[in-house]
């Protein structure tokens, strides 16, 4: 997993939960990074799953409430970093529906080892899109987190709908009504 995920994190844990959390959290658990990051590293995704896991523990949030507004969190970051990705578009489908041909191409030139997942999507109808999620790493729940900051991003109004596939998340579906 690309060290900007890591940092991020951790700079999203200081800012909503203060330095003494954060410190807590690395802390707490024997990460083979010593918990130190940078943001072009490539770093095992069980640290992560450690982290959020001692996260969701010292503040009493559920992994995948943290996860969600974690991905919320990095679709800003995406937006700060990488503003040509969202030139002439606009509408959350439009730029969701293309993540597998267009963003996805775009993130492995710079990060050519980053280990993305992947997204079967197809628009059902003009108010309905269906993306499937395929991931090993299983952070369907950060997935739906970037999805959502996208839909506030174009200010729409889209109920998103997450539905496991496989019970152990590596396959989910989300499903996106325009209201």
């Amino acid at each position: 997993m690309k060290g900007i995920v890591f940092t991020e994190f951790l700079e999203m844990v200081e800012d909503k939960f203060g330095l003494l959390t954060l410190d807590k959290v690395v802390e707490e658990n024997k990460l083979a990074s010593g918990g130190a990051y940078t943001a072009v590293g490539t770093y095992d995704h069980a640290e992560m799953v450690l982290l959020v896991t001692n996260l969701s523990k010292e503040v009493n949030v559920p992994v995948g409430d943290l996860l969600e507004v974690y991905g919320k969190h990095f679709f800003d970051v995406l937006l700060q970093s990488y503003p040509s990705f969202f030139q002439g578009v606009k509408s959350a489908f439009q730029f969701l529906s293309s993540i597998e041909n267009h963003i996805h191409v775009e993130v492995l030139k710079l990060y050519p080892d980053a280990e993305l997942p992947s997204f079967d999507i197809s628009q059902v109808d003009d108010k309905t899109l269906k993306m499937v999620y395929h991931s090993e790493r299983k952070l369907a729940a950060f997935a739906k987190g970037l999805i959502e900051g996208c839909i506030a991003y174009f200010k729409e109004d889209i109920q998103v709908e997450m539905k496991a596939l496989k019970e152990d998340h590596s396959v989910v579906e989300f499903r996106l009504h325009k209201k």
